[in-house]
C-alpha cells in the first residue's frame, strides 16, 4: 500500500506475467497464464473445457502448506467459502486435489485488485462510497454467519467484469469454534498497517470490531490514497494505532471525516457497529430504501437460514478436518463433493476392490440394455455407460484413495432419465452392503459418503 507521504506507483507485478506451457489440469482445466503468486500458492487463469467459461485457479502446495503450519488455514477456507453466497463474496466453485498440491476453483474476478486502482491515486468520493458500500454488505453478511475475515485490506478486495467488489482470501478468517471462554478471540494475525490496536492488546478481541477496524482503513485509503497508520518504524506504526493518531486530507467531507472517527475508534467498546454504519448520513447518502434494504439483508436470521440451510455449527471444523486427510492421501481427486456435491454427481468411500464395484455397473448396464465401456488411466478406471444411439447415460470412476480404500464417483448424463438411472438403479447396485456375497469389505467397512 502506497505510504502517507502519498499514492506509490503500481507495483512490478503490474507486467505481463509468464505464461505455463499449454496444460489441461484434470482432464478439464486449461491453464490460460499466471496471475499471480504469493508466499504460498499461485493463482492461474484457466479455461474450464467442460463448460468454456475462465475461472481463477488458485494453487496450493500441500507441502509447503504443512511445513508453514498452515493446514488448518486451508482447510478453515475450504469450510468457510463453502457456505458464503454473496454477490460481494468470491465464489469457490470446486476444490480438486492432485498427490502434490490442492486447487480451489475460484470465480474470476477480472478487474483485477481494488489495490491496483489505489496505487494509481485516491478515489472520487461517491466511488469510495459505492465499494465501502459493498464492502459493508459482504462483511455485515458474514458476521451474521459467524464469520470474521481479519484481514481486510485493498489486496484482498477485487472487482469483477463489472466494477463490483468481491471479497476473497478467507485463509485467516475465525470461526466462534475458535472463541475462548472469555468470549473473545486471541489469535495475533492480519496485515501489520490494517491491524486493530485491541489485538496488538494481546488480550483478546472480538471479530466483529476488528473488521469494522479494517473497513475504516480501507475507507481512509479510498479517500486519501495513502494509509492513515504509516512509518518506517514498525513499532512507531503501532503506537499511532494503539492511540489512534491519524490526520484526514483537507479534502474529506466533515461526515465523512465523521464516519472514518467512528470506524478508527482505538476503543473497542464505542467503536460503531455494522448496524450503525448502515444508518450512517454519509454511507446513505443517495440510497433509496430498497437499496438500503439489499444491503441491510444480512440482518435476518430467517434470510441466513433459508439461504444457507444452517448457520455455522459446530460439527463443521470436524468434517472439515476430515475432508483435509482426505486431500492429503488424494491424487487427482475432484473433492467438491466433500463440500456441497452438484446434483448430478455422488461420491462415496468404499472398502470394496475397484473390480467388483465396476462389475456390478457392468452388470447392471447389461440388464439394462446399455453399452458399458471401461476406460481407464495411472491412478484411476472406470466404465461408461452409454444408451443404443451413443448418449451418455452415466460414467462410473474409481480411485485409490489410501491403502484399503478408493473413491467412488459416479455421475448422470445430464438428463431427466438419465439422472434417474442414476439415482434409483446405478447407485444401489454400486453401494450393495458389505455383508452380501462377494463383497470384500467388513461390516464397519461399509461405503460412506463423501459427500
Amino acid at each position: 500500500m502506497p505510504d502517507s507521504g502519498g499514492p506509490a506507483p503500481p507495483e512490478s507485478g503490474s507486467k505481463e506475467l509468464p505464461r505455463p506451457a499449454a496444460k489441461v489440469l484434470f482432464g478439464r482445466f486449461k491453464l490460460v497464464r499466471l496471475l499471480g503468486f504469493g508466499a504460498s500458492a499461485r493463482v492461474y487463469l484457466a479455461r474450464d473445457l467442460h463448460s468454456g467459461r475462465s475461472v481463477a485457479l488458485k494453487a496450493i502446495p500441500k507441502g509447503r502448506a504443512a511445513k508453514n503450519g498452515l493446514s488448518h488455514n486451508v482447510v478453515r477456507e475450504i469450510a468457510i467459502m463453502r457456505r458464503l453466497r454473496h454477490p460481494h463474496i468470491l465464489r469457490l466453485l470446486e476444490v480438486l486435489a492432485s498427490r502434490s498440491k490442492i486447487y480451489f476453483v475460484l470465480e474470476l474476478a477480472r478487474g483485477g485488485e481494488l489495490f491496483a486502482q489505489v496505487a494509481r491515486g485516491r478515489l472520487p468520493e461517491d466511488i469510495s462510497r459505492r465499494y465501502f458500500r459493498q464492502l459493508i454488505s459482504a462483511v455485515g453478511y458474514c458476521h451474521s454467519r459467524g464469520v470474521f475475515h481479519r484481514d481486510l485490506k485493498p489486496e484482498n478486495l477485487l472487482l469483477d467484469d463489472a466494477g463490483n467488489l468481491k471479497v476473497s482470501d478467507f485463509g485467516l478468517s475465525a470461526v466462534p469454534e475458535q472463541i475462548r471462554g472469555d468470549g473473545l478471540l486471541h489469535t495475533l494475525c492480519g496485515t501489520p498497517a490494517y491491524v486493530a490496536p485491541e489485538i496488538l492488546d494481546r488480550k483478546g478481541y472480538d471479530g466483529a470490531k476488528v473488521d469494522v477496524w479494517s473497513c475504516g482503513v480501507i475507507l481512509y485509503v479510498l479517500n486519501a490514497g495513502y494509509l492513515p497508520f504509516n512509518d518506517p518504524n514498525l513499532m512507531a506504526m503501532y503506537r499511532k494505532i494503539y492511540r489512534g493518531e491519524y490526520r484526514c486530507p483537507k479534502w474529506t467531507s466533515p461526515e465523512l471525516r465523521r464516519l472514518i472517527g467512528r470506524l478508527l475508534d482505538p476503543k473497542p467498546e464505542s467503536r460503531i457497529t455494522v448496524d450503525g454504519i448502515l444508518r450512517d448520513p454519509w454511507f446513505k447518502k443517495g440510497l433509496g430504501e430498497e437499496e438500503w434494504a439489499a444491503l441491510a439483508k444480512f440482518h435476518s436470521a430467517e434470510t441466513a437460514d433459508l439461504e444457507n440451510g444452517k448457520l455455522w455449527k459446530s460439527e463443521e471444523p470436524d468434517r472439515a478436518l476430515n475432508a483435509f486427510d482426505l486431500i492429503s492421501f488424494s491424487s487427482g481427486l475432484d473433492l467438491s463433493g466433500l463440500f456441497g456435491p452438484p446434483s448430478d454427481r455422488e461420491r462415496f468411500v468404499s472398502a470394496e476392490p475397484a473390480e467388483a464395484i465396476l462389475a456390478r455397473a457392468e452388470d447392471l448396464g447389461a440388464k439394462e440394455g446399455l453399452v458399458v465401456r471401461r476406460k481407464g488411466e495411472k491412478g484411476l478406471a472406470g466404465v461408461v455407460v452409454e444408451g443404443q444411439i451413443g448418449n451418455l447415460v452415466a460414467s462410473v470412476v474409481v480411485r485409490r484413495l489410501a491403502d484399503g480404500l478408493l473413491v467412488v464417483e459416479a455421475e448422470d448424463g445430464g438428463g431427466a432419465a438419465e439422472m434417474f438411472f442414476l439415482k434409483e438403479k446405478l447407485l444401489p447396485a454400486l453401494k450393495v452392503p458389505a455383508t452380501e456375497p462377494g463383497s470384500s469389505a467388513s461390516v464397519t467397512d461399509r461405503p460412506h459418503p463423501v459427500s
